[in-house]
């Protein structure tokens, strides 16, 4: 007869065959649930601190208002970039604010050293960047919830 191995159950008991039968997939052992435990507990470990570098480099990242390349222009309230010059607009400041700074501003305090009117257009511009442009990535990890 064959030896029986605990935690198996032969499907036909008066039949003695050397056939081997598979164990029960549907109930992991105590063993299987002790051993994903562990695997849960060290990725919570190795993730934690990952996570915890990802919000401190997001809140010191910078977003130049406006992008390098358009700094002869000026901002309107809008947030839109138009020419030196244009009535109601600001003259962008060339100006780089971290992550931390714009974060406070979209939560009602204004970006240093500037007027409520320009912090709204420079907020604007800010609101309005795209892809490709400098400071969309940071201000996109801004937006994103932790």
């Amino acid at each position: 007869m064959s030896e029986r191995i605990p935690g198996q159950e032969s499907v036909e008991p008066e039949k003695a065959t050397n056939d081997v039968v598979a164990p029960d997939l549907a109930t992991p052992s105590r063993r299987q649930l002790l051993m994903g435990g562990a695997v849960a507990a060290s990725a919570i470990v190795s993730i934690r601190p990952a996570l915890a570098n990802t919000a401190a480099s997001v809140l010191n990242c910078t977003i130049p208002v406006p992008d390098p390349s358009r700094s002869g222009n000026y901002i309107a309230p809008n947030g839109q970039m138009v020419p030196a010059g244009t009535p109601g607009a600001f003259p962008a400041t060339g100006r780089t604010y971290t992550g931390e700074q714009v974060k406070q501003a979209l939560r009602g305090r204004p970006l240093p050293g500037t007027s409520y009117e320009q912090n709204q257009a420079y907020l604007n511009y800010i609101r309005r960047l795209q892809s490709g442009q400098s400071g969309f990535t940071c201000f996109a990890s801004l937006q994103m919830p932790r």
